[in-house]
C-alpha cells in the first residue's frame, strides 16, 4: 500500500471514528420528571437510577408538579417520560363514561392507542398494581359510625353527620374525582368541609386526617398508600366501582424511545415487580419512616439485582 493510500485510509477511519463519536454525543440527555406526590418521587427515582445504571443519561425533573404540569410537560416536550396513571386516560381524552377504564388491560390498551395516535406518547408496560383514588376515615371514626363503603359514607352525610375532608385542589376540582364520588353516592360536601392543602401529596391529606388538623376526619387518598394502615386509616369501599384502575405506567415520548429503544426492556421487569402491597410497603417507607424516594428506590432496586 502506497503511502498516499495509506493516508487515505487512515483519514477515512479518522472520519468514521468522528462520526461515531459525534452521534454518540449527540444522543439526547433523557428528562425524567414525576408527579410531586410520595410515589411520583419513588416511581420517578426508579426510572431515572434504572437508565442511569444502563447507560443512559437523565436529567431530573422529578415532582415536578400535579398531573395536569406532567401532562403539558411531556406533550409540549419539556420532559421525555414519567410514571402516569392508566386511569387518568379517561381525564385526558375527555371518555369518562367508558366503561374500558375500569378494566385495567382495557384502560391501558385504550390509554396507549390513543396518546400514540394523538400525541406520539407511548405507554410501556404497566405495573399489576391499583393506585386508585379513594376516601380514607379514621379507623375509629368507621367503626363508631359504622362506614365500611361509600354507600354508607353518603348515606351519613346527607344525614347531617359530621365530616371534613383533607384534599388537593386537583381531587377536588377534577370531575372524575370527588365530584363523581358525589354524583355516584349522594352527598355534596360544603366548602366548609374541605380542607385544601397545595400540591397533590397524599401523605399531607392522611397526615391531616390521623392528627385531625382543622376538624378532619377524612382525607383524600390513593389504593397504594403506605401510611393508611400506620396512621390508622381506612380507605371506604368504592362499592359501585366509581373509579377507573389506576395501573401505575412509564410513559414515554415516542422520538426519545426511538433514540433509546433498550428502555422498553430496561424498564418492564422493574414495574411487573410493583404489585400493590410492594408499592405500599415502599411508600410507607418514605411516607411514615421519613427516608428519600431516591434512597428507597435505590435499595428496592439493587435488592432486587436491577442496579449493581
Amino acid at each position: 500500500m502506497s503511502i498516499s493510500v495509506r493516508r487515505r485510509a487512515l483519514l477515512a477511519l479518522g472520519l468514521a471514528a468522528l462520526t461515531s463519536s459525534a452521534g454518540a454525543q449527540s444522543k439526547p440527555v433523557v428528562r425524567v420528571g414525576s408527579k410531586i406526590d410520595t410515589e411520583g418521587s419513588l416511581l420517578g427515582n426508579m426510572i431515572s437510577q434504572v437508565l442511569e445504571a444502563h447507560g443512559i443519561k437523565t436529567s431530573n425533573e422529578l415532582q415536578l408538579g400535579a398531573t395536569k404540569v406532567l401532562r403539558a410537560a411531556i406533550t409540549g416536550g419539556a420532559i421525555d417520560i414519567y410514571p402516569e396513571y392508566t386511569g387518568n386516560g379517561a381525564f385526558f381524552f375527555s371518555d369518562e363514561k367508558d366503561p374500558a377504564w375500569k378494566n385495567a388491560q382495557q384502560g391501558y390498551a385504550k390509554a396507549k392507542a390513543l396518546d400514540f395516535e394523538k400525541n406520539k406518547i407511548v405507554w410501556l408496560d404497566p405495573a399489576p398494581a391499583n393506585n386508585t383514588w379513594g376516601i380514607a376515615v379514621r379507623q375509629d371514626f368507621a367503626a363508631t359510625h359504622h362506614l365500611k363503603t361509600l354507600v354508607d359514607l353518603g348515606k351519613w352525610i346527607s344525614a347531617g353527620g359530621a365530616f371534613k375532608l383533607a384534599a388537593s385542589a386537583e381531587f377536588v376540582e377534577r370531575p372524575d374525582a370527588l365530584p363523581a364520588f358525589e354524583k355516584a353516592y349522594g352527598f355534596t360536601l360544603k366548602q366548609d368541609q374541605l380542607l385544601i392543602l397545595a400540591g397533590g401529596d397524599t401523605a399531607v391529606t392522611i397526615k391531616a386526617a390521623a392528627a385531625q388538623t382543622s376538624g378532619v376526619t377524612a382525607a383524600m387518598a390513593y389504593g397504594t398508600d403506605g401510611a393508611l394502615a400506620a396512621l390508622g386509616m381506612v380507605i371506604l369501599q368504592d362499592s359501585l366501582n366509581v373509579q377507573p384502575v389506576y395501573a401505575p405506567t412509564p410513559i414515554i415520548r415516542a422520538q426519545t424511545l426511538e433514540a433509546y429503544p433498550a428502555i422498553r426492556d430496561i424498564l418492564k421487569p422493574v414495574f411487573l415487580s410493583l404489585d400493590g402491597a410492594t408499592l405500599q410497603k415502599l411508600n410507607a417507607r418514605i411516607a411514615v419512616n421519613g427516608e428519600e424516594g431516591r434512597q428507597v428506590a435505590a435499595s428496592y432496586l439493587k435488592s432486587k439485582g436491577y442496579v449493581k
